[in-house]
């Protein structure tokens, strides 16, 4: 029975919900105010609670592509069932856009929407060139928008979504390098399948390369201040400058492994700069 609970517990892979309720955390630190604290925490969790369900939906669908590419997870290694991860899926679901409704009208559509979209991402959306790395990055980049929304000021919530966007479609792109070899056996048509691995590497070097200049912005614009710089250039933008030379350098599945991880814990650097801009 413990060993069910834990695969429950991987299947809503863990770091990628903390990620997601940290963004939406972050972006109300940087809207404001903080006075209402029962709906800033419910937007939090339900934007956990959201990921936590495609997370699962996901690997419904992917149950079979897993068991090449990633077999550790719970339901190649029949920790799980595709049916019991797919209830998992629809109460989280269900707990996300329902609590939603608690915060205000536009948080509602939110979470409906891309509840919806990632969703589809994974029925159908996931095995398509470009599309479905678009959707996923639109997805986590409207976490900081969620986080704006929930108390009704979004202005500053657009860079931090700007870089989410970028980082998530660089990273995305670099997993489906990783991911060929059992997408291919399941005619999945990923950019780099459809297209090529160099294509594959030239639009994610585009998209880190894109992020790394538009994170210089903010601080001339004076939207943050010196320690958001400091941190997004000797944090951030050094691990994706290491990123790219190595997506060229090391062309091989387990680097692509690697830095797919490292932009990952990239992600709660850029975090961090964000959150330090605000108070500097």
């Amino acid at each position: 029975m413990l060993e069910k609970w834990r695969g429950f517990f991987l299947l809503s892979r863990p770091v990628n919900v903390f990620i997601s309720f940290l963004s939406v955390f972050v972006a109300i630190v940087i809207c404001g105010p903080l006075d209402d604290w029962p709906r800033i925490l419910l937007a939090c969790f339900t934007a956990a609670f959201i990921t936590a369900a495609a997370n699962a939906i996901n690997d419904v669908y992917d149950v079979e592509i897993d068991r090449i590419n990633r077999p550790f997870r719970p339901l190649p290694r029949g920790v799980l069932t595709p049916r019991e991860a797919l209830v998992f899926s629809i109460f989280f679901f269900f707990l996300g856009v329902s609590g939603s409704a608690f915060i205000n009208a536009a948080a509602f559509v939110i979470a409906v929407v891309f509840s919806a979209l990632l969703y589809l991402y994974s029925a159908t959306l996931k095995r398509l060139p470009l599309i479905g790395n678009f959707t996923v990055s639109l997805a986590t980049a409207f976490a900081f928008v969620y986080g704006g929304v929930a108390v009704g000021h979004v202005r500053n919530a657009v860079f931090p979504a700007i870089f989410a966007f970028l980082m998530h479609f660089g990273r995305e792109i670099i997993k489906d390098m990783e991911d060929v070899e059992g997408d291919r056996r399941h005619d999945a048509q990923t950019l780099p399948i459809r297209y090529g691995m160099y294509t594959a590497k030239i639009f994610a070097t585009v998209m880190l390369g894109a992020l790394i200049g538009i994170t210089q912005i903010p601080y001339f614009m004076a939207v943050y201040g010196k320690w958001y710089l400091l941190v997004v250039n000797l944090g951030v933008n050094t691990v994706l400058l290491f990123a790219i030379v190595s997506l060229w350098r090391r062309p091989t599945q387990s680097n692509f492994r690697l830095l797919s991880a490292l932009l990952k814990a990239d992600m709660v650097l850029g975090l961090i700069a964000i959150y330090a801009g605000r108070w500097s």
